[in-house]
């Protein structure tokens, strides 16, 4: 599968043009097309990126890539990033690289999102495999979780190292699995109506293409227009 996947995001820069503006993902599936864009810009390509995490930008920073801030470039041409899950409408669950929000800040500010994925990120429907990652305040944190219970769902702190894990953001990530998720758009509601939550793991309807990673090819999906 890392194979799959390696092939998959070499193919997703194909997308890219000289002097676009780009975002970069996070997670070992965007490592990959990071590695690929720095052979770019080591050839001569000239590309302005913005990163979805401080892991990213270090390593945009040691392949050569010139890394800026959303700021600076509030419209992004294509955004390459990974997935956790996807759904047959391309909608995602996204957020196990703890850069959840990140990325869909990104992704908002995206005119071609592109996501990476091998063929076993492929679901029925979200939440079939992956839990949503839901990025929380440290501040009564412990009731934001309650109020996650409620929804229905088994709550999970993150933890790394044998302590609770922290975003770029200073925040905690509560881990929330549901044994089924029927209308994902009302879920993604209610959880960012709890107070204490920051943003979830759920990209509904951002995605414009996903690049999957089989056996024998790159299959590419595209999302319908309406």
């Amino acid at each position: 599968m890392e194979e799959y996947r390696r092939r998959a995001a070499e193919k997703a820069t194909e997308y890219l043009k000289d002097g676009m503006v780009i975002g970069l993902g996070t997670g070992r599936t965007a490592t990959y097309a990071i590695r690929k864009i720095g052979k770019l810009v080591r050839a001569g390509m000239k590309i302005t990126a913005v990163s979805t995490s401080d892991a990213t930008t270090a390593l945009a920073g040691a392949e050569g890539i010139n890394v800026s801030s959303l700021d600076e470039h509030p419209v992004i041409d294509v955004t390459i990033d990974g997935a956790d899950e996807v759904d047959p409408s391309l909608n995602l669950v996204k957020g196990k690289g703890g850069a959840l929000l990140r990325e869909k800040i990104i992704a908002y500010s995206t005119r071609d999102e592109i996501i990476v994925v091998d063929e076993s990120k492929l679901v029925g429907r979200l939440g079939e495999k992956e839990a949503i990652p839901v990025e929380i305040l440290k501040f009564g944190y412990l009731n934001t979780v309650s109020h996650l219970s409620d929804l229905g769902c088994s709550v999970a702190l993150r933890m790394q190292d044998g302590h609770l894990f922290v975003t770029d953001n200073g925040n905690y990530i509560a881990d929330c699995r549901f044994t089924s998720i029927n209308q994902p758009s009302e879920l993604h509601s209610r959880i960012n109506t709890i107070p204490g939550v920051i943003d979830n793991g759920m990209f509904l309807g951002m995605a414009a293409r996903v690049l999957v990673g089989r056996e024998r090819e790159v299959t590419v999906l595209e999302r319908k227009r309406r």
